[in-house]
């Protein structure tokens, strides 16, 4: 009986320990959930302006173009920013080396991958953002089939045997390159993890003794690539990859400027409840923005650009040239002169630079939206080949793995479903996206309508005309009265002489 009770005492004893043990872990546990609520909480408030911006549909000084990864922003760059902003208008960019000068008084465009934490170094009064979104399951297939298509590039070098030979090829790249892949966010964390993956599985392959596969899923080769069930799952791609639209629209990636960005986005990754904030705060983001465009509307986005942006931008052309043509003139006149000091040469340097700006400007002056269209279309028609091709070369390596949409169809429905869970705020944020840009339509259309009226009624109302011309006009119309009623009275007095 004595031992019975020693016994009991005992587990009685070990059972408050365990009790104060689990009572600790869980207030542990709500301490460090309210820490972090109270983290993402200071950290949107702080963040959503609330003043709403009247002037959000006119284009500033500087236009940043917040380009998230594979949404087609590439395109714009080539075919719509680069034909209206000359080289000299760009800001001084490497993506991530970014070394940005507000003083700098030609710098017009921006466009890199850098998230919206880049605003804090730029003079926000003057600075109008633009980005475009794409449906966000589309987006992480196309992520991990571009990961994998740039890391196989270095499987075309037999040579490179190993992580490290491609590593020191990576760098004679990036000498050679101004602005490398392999240095833009995310894919300088992206490509090298995929390319070390691969290098490990061709290994693997050569140990075996193993040559050719036999399959119908490019998503699922794991003697070739990384199974895209494999990539979505990996922490890399949970830091990266998923809700990257949202994040790099809040502006707390890993790449951010934001102090405060790696608490947050700590907490946000350890809480799911918590992204709801972070969601509100890239809402708010595209609510103030100049432009917001479409993957899957292309037609429709590149329209809306056309007239939103690039006619803005024109009608800024036309004004600058007016006010070139006598800088031209100024130019031409000092032109004639022989600099003889290392002064003047600057001097003459410098004005050589600026009659060359003054020619663009003045060839840029004669493009319109329509021919702006025009432009781009034909544009991508080559950049689409020329990027088809590249890709064909580069997937050789590791044949049959064939990205397309036909073999998108083979991934199970209950991979999708996952992919969507777990990108549940860039789904999100792609609705509300969605609805503006039916309003963005809806405003273009309205403005449209309006010009035509005003070109229908151009002509001068009687009523808002000057008093000078009414009194013209009346006088006018009495004399033509007094004329015909003349006639007529004539006409019928002789017609009695006749009778």
């Amino acid at each position: 009986m004595r031992c019975f009770m020693v016994q009991l005492k005992l587990w009685l004893i070990l059972g408050l320990l365990l009790s104060v043990v689990v009572t600790t872990k869980a207030s542990v546990s709500d301490d460090g959930y309210e820490r972090c609520e109270l983290t993402v909480k200071k950290w949107a408030s702080s963040s959503i302006d609330s003043e709403v911006k009247e002037n959000k549909n006119t284009l500033h000084d500087l236009l940043f173009f917040l380009h998230v990864p594979r949404t087609g922003g590439r395109t714009y760059f080539h075919c719509f920013l680069k034909k209206l902003y000359a080289n000299f208008e760009e800001c001084p960019r490497s993506y991530d080396k970014l070394r940005f000068n507000p003083r700098k008084t030609k710098c017009h465009l921006l466009s890199t991958h850098d998230d919206y934490s880049m605003m804090s170094k730029l003079p926000k009064e003057i600075t109008s953002v633009m980005t475009i979104l794409r449906n966000p399951i589309d987006r992480v297939f196309s992520t991990y089939e571009f990961s994998v298509e740039v890391a196989a590039r270095f499987l075309v070098h037999p040579n490179l045997t190993s992580v490290a030979r491609a590593s020191r090829m990576a760098q004679r790249v990036r000498r050679k390159a101004s602005v490398s892949t392999l240095d833009i966010w995310p894919w300088k964390y992206l490509v090298p993890w995929m390319r070390e993956d691969l290098f490990a599985r061709r290994d693997t392959r050569k140990l075996r003794g193993q040559s050719q596969l036999v399959t119908n899923n490019s998503y699922d080769m794991e003697d070739m690539l990384m199974p895209l069930h494999d990539y979505i799952n990996d922490p890399i791609a949970r830091d990266i990859v998923h809700n990257g639209a949202t994040f790099q629209i809040a502006g707390l990636t890993n790449n951010s400027y934001f102090v405060e960005s790696h608490k947050v986005r700590h907490c946000v990754l350890k809480y799911q409840n918590l992204g709801e904030y972070v969601l509100e705060v890239a809402k708010k983001r595209l609510d103030d923005m100049l432009y917001v465009g479409l993957t899957e509307n292309h037609k429709e986005s590149a329209t809306i650009f056309a007239n939103v942006v690039g006619a803005q931008v024109i009608s800024q052309h036309t004004i600058s040239s007016s006010s070139g043509d006598v800088a031209s003139n100024n130019v031409s006149e000092q032109r004639t002169r022989v600099p003889d000091t290392k002064s003047d040469a600057r001097a003459q340097g410098n004005k050589t630079e600026d009659s060359s700006t003054v020619n663009d400007a003045a060839a840029r002056g004669n493009l319109t939206t329509e021919k702006l269209i025009e432009a781009y279309e034909t544009c991508i028609a080559s950049l689409r080949s020329t990027q088809a091709e590249r890709r064909v070369n580069s997937l050789k390596e590791i044949s049959p793995a064939n990205f397309t949409k036909e073999a998108r169809l083979h991934v199970p429905e209950v991979l999708i479903q996952e992919i969507t869970s777990l990108n549940r705020l860039d789904v999100e944020l792609y609705k509300y996206a969605q609805q503006i840009f039916t309003k963005q339509q809806t405003h273009m259309t309205q403005n449209d309508y309006a010009e035509r009226a005003n070109n229908t009624l151009s002509y001068p109302d009687y009523y808002t005309s000057p008093p000078s011309w009414r009194f013209m006009s009346l006088a006018m119309t009495g004399l033509a009265l007094l004329f015909i009623l003349f006639f007529v009275n004539v006409r019928r007095r002789t017609s009695k002489v006749k009778l």
